[in-house]
């Protein structure tokens, strides 16, 4: 059985990475979007509070989406294994999560981070235009709509999202250097920690944790 957390700054990749490992291990790919919109669906008294607060257009606290981790990870959802994207964010979070995790003896096995310069990474997001209808993501590198603005899949109108322009994105780095990364040296010595090059082709980068991780 495999536990491990995935690190990486916003376009490095780790979503896409992670749901790659979750299917071929049969891993939950917990991100706290996904808890968040599963505990809303289910009606759970954590998911009404959240309903709520989402509703109030506030930020759900760390108290909230640590029960809900603790739910997720103490029921059946976590006994074949998981894979956390998304959290930790800083370290305060990631030391009470370490205290969940040993409230329903459990364990995290490694840190997979992904390394990607941030030079590359605007140059990844600036790139991006999602389709305003179905919402579908293309990069005008790498993955281009056979019609230039226009969704392949619904004709939509494809848009450049405020937090895909290159100051914006600057920020969210500038954020991740501040209060993520540090959560990599809290790990250190705790737990293995994997590096991955997460500026190869992703096909490469899966390959290369898969070596790593088995």
């Amino acid at each position: 059985m495999m536990r491990f957390i995935i690190l990486g700054a916003p376009g490095s990749g780790k979503g896409t990475q992670a749901a790659r490992i979750a299917e071929s291990h049969s891993l939950r790919h917990i991100s706290t979007g996904d808890l968040l919109r599963e505990a809303v669906a289910n009606g759970s008294e954590l998911g009404k509070q959240v309903k709520s607060i989402l509703a109030s257009g506030q930020l759900v606290s760390d108290e909230i989406v640590l029960g809900l981790i603790r739910e997720t990870l103490g029921g059946s959802g976590g006994g074949r294994g998981w894979i956390l994207d998304g959290f930790p964010r800083n370290t305060a979070q990631a030391e009470a999560l370490e205290g969940v995790l040993k409230d329903i003896d459990q364990t995290v096995e490694f840190v997979l981070v992904l390394d990607v310069n941030a030079d590359l990474i605007v140059d990844r997001l600036s790139n991006r235009r999602t389709c305003g209808s179905c919402k579908a993501v293309y990069n005008m590198l790498n993955n281009p709509p056979q019609t230039e603005g226009k969704c392949d899949k619904c004709g939509g109108e494809l848009i450049h999202r405020e937090d895909d322009k290159p100051d914006t994105i600057r920020g969210r780095l500038e954020v991740y250097d501040q209060q993520t990364r540090p959560i990599i040296d809290f790990y250190e010595g705790s737990y293995p920690i994997h590096r991955v090059d997460g500026t190869m082709p992703i096909d490469e980068v899966a390959a290369e944790i898969k070596r790593l991780v088995g």
